[in-house]
């Protein structure tokens, strides 16, 4: 066991050993009190790495003497599908703990659900990805519990650090370790919520310190050191790399230019320019649109010179056009439109076009009825360009309107231009 790393070595034994998610398996919570009365429910843990999926399946186990069996379902096969079902015919009933059960195919599936069902075999499968996205219907069915875990805040993470510094039995407690406070509090700070990531960082900082006059110093500067490239959790193409997506669009939605540069800057960890790129280009015209249709150019450019340029220099343009973004004037009226001309279509709205609007580029037309149609180039009008009073509209969809313009930025002029057409076009 001492050769084992110190976040390995020090997860809880019992659930009264866990630090944070207390909203989870705190003492007053009823998963808590039905694991205290030997009760254990098949569950998925939901979570980013390092806040504990593993260590609370083990503490599970460790508070209920039940034999405990942890497979991967990215390594694992039938093979091991079968020898959990045999321990569970030997034991009676065990845990079995799935990691990436996300990653669970139909014939692991097939031979492991009934023994579930019956409750020989209690799941604990832990993801990374939302499980309602990912995880198979027929797994989410039984489990019982589906259970979303939060990053630990930096009070828990100092808590396992102050346990980790002074365990005798399990962590560092055997050797004399003097780091003060700030250091444990940046170290803290730094992991962004990570209980493995921390524990490993702080084993190889006391182990980077040299022993002088039997004492170890893990001084403020080597914590720096072992956490200058710590880089966040990028789960390319995974469901917090989503998030992430989705935060940075609402904060520019937003007009909150901090929040979006913090999660540009998190999406730019994971390397995934060309989503990125896309994403931003999306925004600029469903967030900002006609409020200021100069935005979408910009942001065109300015994805197109960082796919260009390539990371780091990326984020030079990207950061501009996501400060630009935040700061419009901001509308979604067209795309809305657009949206509601579909949904008009698909409920059946689809009557004949107007004669005068048919083609009429072929022999026969005007015989067709095909005819009638103005020119609006002819009817010059400086304001609009051009106007003539006609129905381009079917019949029975002739006062129907699509289109709600805001009142911003620089649509406020397309819709006074909107109102005074839509206006004409009542008159008759």
């Amino acid at each position: 066991m001492s050769h084992a790393p110190l976040a390995y070595r020090m997860r809880p034994e019992t659930i009264d050993d866990i630090v944070g998610q207390q909203h989870v398996i705190g003492p007053e919570t009823v998963l808590y009190r039905a694991i205290k009365n030997g009760h254990v429910p098949s569950m998925l843990l939901y979570g980013p790495p390092g806040v504990g999926k593993t260590s609370i399946a083990r503490a599970i186990s460790g508070s209920t003497e039940t034999y405990f069996l942890a497979l991967n379902a990215t390594t694992s096969g039938k093979k091991e599908v079968e020898r959990a079902i045999a321990e569970a015919n030997v034991r009676g009933q065990i845990i079995l703990f799935l990691d990436e059960i996300h990653r669970f195919n139909k014939l692991q599936q097939d031979t492991l659900l009934p023994h579930v069902e019956n409750g020989s075999i209690i799941l604990i499968g832990a993801t990374t990805e939302n499980p309602f996205h990912d995880v198979n219907p027929a797994i989410r069915s039984r489990c019982g519990e589906i259970i979303a875990l939060e990053r630990l805040t930096a009070s828990d993470i100092e808590t396992l650090l102050h346990r980790a510094l002074h365990d005798d039995v399990r962590g560092l407690g055997n050797e004399t370790i003097a780091m003060d406070e700030s250091s444990i509090a940046l170290l803290a700070e730094r992991v962004s919520g990570d209980a493995r990531r921390a524990l490993n960082l702080l084993e190889a900082a006391v182990r980077a310190t040299e022993t002088i006059d039997g004492t170890k110093t893990v001084t403020r500067e080597t914590i720096e050191r072992v956490t200058e490239r710590v880089g966040v959790f990028g789960d390319k193409g995974g469901s917090h790399f989503y998030n992430l997506l989705s935060a940075l669009q609402k904060s520019v939605r937003g007009s909150d230019v901090d929040a979006a540069l913090f999660y540009l800057a998190h999406l730019l960890e994971t390397g995934d320019l060309i989503a990125v790129t896309r994403r931003l280009l999306v925004m600029a015209y469903e967030d900002i649109g006609l409020a200021n249709p100069n935005v979408g150019p910009h942001v065109l450019a300015a994805t197109e010179a960082a796919t260009r340029l390539g990371l780091p220099e990326a984020r030079i343009p990207l950061a501009q056009a996501v400060v630009e973004m935040c700061l419009s004037e901001k509308s979604n009226s067209a795309y809305k439109a657009l949206d509601r001309a579909m949904q008009a279509v698909k409920k059946g709205a689809t009557a004949d076009v107007p004669d005068h609007l048919k083609d009429t580029h072929y022999a026969g037309a005007k015989a067709l009825g095909h005819e009638g149609y103005r020119y609006p180039h002819d009817t010059p009008l400086a304001q609009f360009g051009g106007w003539v009073d006609q129905q381009y509209l079917p019949d029975d969809m002739a006062n129907r309107t699509f289109y709600r313009p805001v009142q911003a930025g620089q649509e406020i002029r397309l819709a006074g231009i909107y109102e005074h057409l839509r206006r004409q076009r009542n008159k008759r």
